[in-house]
């Protein structure tokens, strides 16, 4: 009985050291992991708190976990909090004039030492582009790594007049070029269906809610304009002075097509007070005929009706202007410029390692496995070719949680990468998106809608980049002004005054709508336009002469 007792005492000893043995190693084990702060001032809706299988492997590779924080309330309030409190995570990602605030403020750290003794891969990839990161002519110190792709080719169409595959293949095919073919599209197809799946058919809708009115009820003008997406800007391509694009009055005879489409009962009521679940909640019912947005704005909703088969009810894009006198400059090629992108902080108390971290991100194993996946697992390699498998292929086009599932182009944006197009040290795509792959994602009724207009790609409807000149200074809408200047100041005046007023025209009766824009102009002149002209030009022609040094 006694050695029963010393027998049965043993055993609990040993399984109680096997399983502490366990657990030390475990312990060790997460005890290697660093634990990187981040601040990202632009929402990830696939990032999963860094827990899916794309993330587990940059960990395991790194010994580096990301804890990413995003804005939960306002982003400039939420930027003012942390610059108020001086503790910041270790990386932070800011654009424009987020970014100057936080260099204003001292938070962010001078990277070139960094770069020069722990990154090479980092230099392999912004060689050339050194210039264009430097903060000015007389600070040279780089603060941020670009969050642009470097070389990247614009294989799709990033902007347009969105309609139902539905619609133009009932209409067999119908001409495309102005906002009045738009109109008729979706005036006849709504008369034969007024409901769609039991509820009512909606003619278009925009979304305005906080700062994504810029994308559906500020760039919808600039697009049928014919103008590059410079955001709330314009510039003359020949001078370089700039213009706050709403006080112009090329851009009112847009807002007065919008304003008879609403007139018309063609513009959905919740344009100006739905937020954005809800606005693509609506997209994924299938119920809304026509759209005017950019392509990431809308596309988790269409991606909801490809996982529900629902392909009639999948958008084409269509380069439709306000006359047939401007072309669409959706494909107009820019200057590369940086002035967005992801810096280490100066509270970060281990740069180097952090520095190390990014170098490996912009590595050909990192750049690979954030856009394919887990090698025996996403892809294989057939002769000597990464090759997605063919669940994998299907997935990424049609499963609309594919990405924030399995990490794949989860952590491309905002970090340090190629675009696309660009090869790899064995002559293979860095991503797995190509013309090929695009064409191939496509579903048979768009295929069947393109075949309808005599192309094989949406970009194929749109006139090619080198149809236009290449904007010299970039993209404006990356500039911007210290959030504490009074030119700050007086721009948030004026776009608070623009939403307001441009919603408010939209919704009133056309006979106003010459006074209203009259008055508009008016309050944004007495509220400092001229004067952010001025200035926002001083700032563009100065990075102007930075990037050309």
């Amino acid at each position: 009985m006694l050695m029963k007792k010393i027998a049965k005492i043993i055993s609990i000893i040993v399984t109680l050291c096997i399983l502490l043995s366990g657990c030390s190693k475990k312990i060790n084990k997460n005890r290697n992991i660093t634990k990187i702060t981040m601040f990202s001032e632009d929402a990830n809706r696939d990032d999963d708190g860094f827990q899916n299988p794309v993330a587990k492997e940059i960990t395991e590779k790194t010994g580096i976990s990301l804890d990413i924080q995003y804005p939960t309330i306002n982003v400039i309030q939420q930027i003012k909090i942390l610059v108020a409190g001086k503790e910041y995570p270790d990386l932070i990602f800011a654009k424009g004039a987020n970014l100057d605030t936080f260099i204003n403020a001292g938070a962010m750290r001078d990277l070139t030492p960094l770069i020069n003794k722990y990154a090479p891969n980092l230099k392999k990839l912004y060689k050339g582009k050194w210039n264009t990161m430097q903060y000015s002519e007389k600070n040279k110190a780089i603060y941020a790594l670009d969050s642009v792709a470097v070389d990247d080719k614009q294989l799709q169409p990033s902007m347009g007049f969105e309609l139902q595959n539905a619609v133009v293949r009932e209409l067999g095919y119908p001409k495309m070029r102005t906002v009045k073919d738009f109109e008729n599209a979706l005036i006849k197809y709504k008369r034969k269906h007024p409901s769609i799946d039991g509820k009512p058919t909606i003619a278009l809708s925009l979304l305005t809610s906080d700062w994504y009115w810029d994308i559906t009820l500020g760039n919808g003008a600039t697009f049928a304009l014919g103008e590059p997406d410079d955001g709330n800007w314009y510039v003359d391509p020949k001078t370089y002075k700039v213009e706050y694009k709403f006080a112009r009055s090329n851009e009112k005879q847009y807002y007065k097509w919008l304003n008879h489409m609403n007139n018309m009962g063609l513009l959905d009521p919740d344009s100006f007070v739905q937020k954005p679940d809800e606005y693509i909640s609506k997209i994924a019912s299938g119920r809304v005929l026509g759209l005017i947005d950019a392509k990431w704005d809308y596309c988790k909703g269409e991606d909801i009706l490809r996982t529900e088969g629902k392909f009639e009810r999948t958008y084409g894009m269509y380069p439709v202007q306000l006359t047939k006198h401007t072309k669409a400059a959706d494909f107009k090629s820019v200057k590369y410029s940086g002035s967005w992108g992801i810096g280490i902080s100066t509270s970060c108390k281990d740069p180097a390692k952090v520095i190390k971290f990014l170098d490996w991100m912009a590595s050909d194993e990192g750049q690979i496995l954030r856009n394919w996946g887990v090698k025996g697992k996403n892809y294989n390699i057939v002769n000597g070719k990464r090759k997605l498998t063919d669940k994998d292929k299907n997935d990424m086009v049609n499963d609309n949680d594919y990405k924030r599932r399995t990490g794949i182009g989860a952590y491309l944006y905002p970090f340090p990468r190629w675009g696309s197009c660009k090869k790899d040290s064995t002559g293979q795509y860095y991503s797995t998106t190509n013309k090929q792959s695009i064409i191939d994602s496509y579903s048979s009724i768009e295929k069947e809608v393109l075949k309808g207009y005599g192309v094989k790609m949406w970009k194929d409807l749109y006139p090619s980049s080198r149809k236009f000149k290449v904007s010299p200074w970039g993209k404006a809408f990356m500039l911007g002004f210290p959030s504490d200047s009074a030119s700050a100041d007086k721009l948030n005046k004026c776009e608070k005054i623009a939403k307001e007023e441009l919603i408010e025209m939209v919704l009133n009766s056309p006979d106003n709508f010459d006074k209203d824009w009259n008055n508009f102009v008016k309050k944004l002149k007495a509220n400092g336009v001229e004067q952010v002209n001025k200035k926002f030009t001083k700032i563009l022609r100065n990075r102007m002469k930075l990037d050309n040094r």
